[in-house]
């Protein structure tokens, strides 16, 4: 007789009708969290520059994460972990809060709205359409593009590239002169030896490859007295800072709307891509290719921003380090469900995140950014109609230093493009819509 316990998992997520068991699931789900883990050190850390309390977002961090992995493995069963995504916050603190001088609270009241339209997108199907409206090419640059914002971040913040008078960067010394001696630049050396790190673990499979980096480098750190670790585990910090602090008073301005609907583009091919990814990782797609349950899935996604929001973080999304728990077996929201409660265990080790200097969080920026890239693959480069729009999305994220403005001028000159080469039954009307959106944005409102 089996147990009892064991019998409602059973009849709840359909694990012998997935072909799983609940051992399957458990370590599944200790699989995923060890591959995105890491983002409860490099969140709080992203974020913190925007002005926001390193403890508390690494608070909202861990419960945002949970309550997402819960709905999303409880409602919809599926094994797809849920994070605050990379990308998203790096748009939330470098374009919003740094480049447009934009408070966090407001920054927090977009992601906010961005998250209610996404939940009636989600009741609605609208959120369906709107993914399959558009070209598959700007779609995967959009991926790439942020994928190289990520590796700047990243290599500016580490020191690796730096300013230039002349040619605007330039790379980084790997030496500081000091009374005539050249000294190890030790932030850009354990830059470059973290990623290094990463790649060689990633490529021998070991699980955990970039928080075993990101532990790695703070232990060398330490040892080297660039940073402190006072102690692993502590009371929960206080989440008082960021919890419900969205200021909505100066939300609905010209430049902001346009910010909400950057949250809103880049989430909605972020978190739609993973769950089909993923899914089809699994081999839970129907006969026809579409997600089984995709409403109640999209539905968790929407839930997930919202919460996170509330509680002081930027967009929650699916993570599409979820498919290493598929590869090791999970097939059931059991998967996520044990990801989410690794998730509130990580609470009490918060002096280990404030340990971890800027540099060792940079190798997993750089490495994301590589996985990022990898969408590139799927723009067709033959077509020049379908390249040069792509390559101007990549080109001018981190060549103005904005997700939004790249996402722009891709929309723009995809119609433009296409316009010109008479190919305009080629263009989505909703293509159009956002392209001349963009352009009067630009027109009226400056860049």
């Amino acid at each position: 007789m089996s147990h009892p316990n064991t019998s409602l998992l059973e009849r709840w997520f359909k694990l012998a009708e997935k072909g799983t068991t609940v051992r399957t699931e458990l370590l599944a789900g200790f699989t995923t969290f060890l591959t995105l883990c890491y983002i409860t050190i490099v969140n709080p850390s992203v974020l913190s520059q925007a002005g926001m309390d390193f403890g508390a977002v690494f608070v909202a961090t861990c419960i945002a994460s949970a309550i997402g992995c819960f709905v999303m493995g409880g409602l919809a069963n599926y094994p797809i972990a849920l994070a605050p995504g990379m990308g998203l916050n790096a748009y939330f603190t470098y374009s919003v809060v740094m480049g447009m001088g934009v408070s966090w609270q407001v920054a927090l009241a977009a992601v906010f709205v961005s998250g209610c339209i996404f939940i009636a997108f989600s009741l609605f199907k609208v959120r369906e359409m709107l993914v399959n409206a558009l070209p598959m090419s700007l779609k995967m640059a959009i991926a790439a593009g942020i994928g190289l914002f990520l590796a700047l971040i990243a290599l500016k913040g580490s020191g690796v590239v730096v300013a230039s008078e002349a040619t605007l960067l330039k790379m980084g010394n790997l030496y500081i002169e000091h009374d005539g001696a050249k000294l190890p630049n030790y932030p850009v050396l354990l830059t470059l030896a973290g990623l290094f790190l990463t790649i060689a673990l990633d490529y021998y499979r070991v699980r955990g490859a970039i928080i075993i980096s990101i532990f790695v480098i703070t232990a060398i750190a330490a040892g080297l007295g660039l940073t402190q670790i006072d102690g692993v585990v502590s009371s929960v910090p206080s989440i008082a800072p960021t919890f419900m602090q969205m200021d909505f008073s100066h939300l609905f301005s010209g430049s902001l709307i346009a910010v909400v609907f950057v949250f809103f583009l880049v989430d909605l091919f972020d978190s739609t891509g993973t769950l089909v990814g993923v899914s089809h990782r699994a081999g839970l797609l129907d006969e026809n290719g579409h997600l089984p349950r995709l409403k109640k899935a999209l539905f968790a996604d929407s839930i997930a921003i919202v919460a996170g929001a509330g509680l002081g973080t930027s967009s929650t999304t699916p993570y599409i380090e979820s498919a290493s728990g598929v590869a090791a077996g999970g097939r059931t929201g059991l998967t996520a469900i044990t990801v989410g409660v690794l998730m509130l265990a990580c609470l009490w080790f918060s002096p280990l995140a404030k340990a971890v200097p800027a540099f060792a969080t940079a190798p997993a920026l750089l490495y994301i950014g590589v996985q990022m890239m990898r969408s590139a693959i799927e723009i067709n480069w033959k077509d020049i109609t379908e390249a040069a729009p792509a390559f101007l999305t990549i080109a001018f994220m981190p060549f103005t230093y904005s997700i939004a403005d790249g996402i722009a001028m891709g929309f723009i000159s995809y119609a433009a493009v296409k316009l010109l080469c008479r190919r305009a039954k080629d263009v989505p009307p909703m293509v159009w819509f956002v392209a001349v959106a963009w352009l009067a944005k630009f027109w009226f409102l400056g860049a």
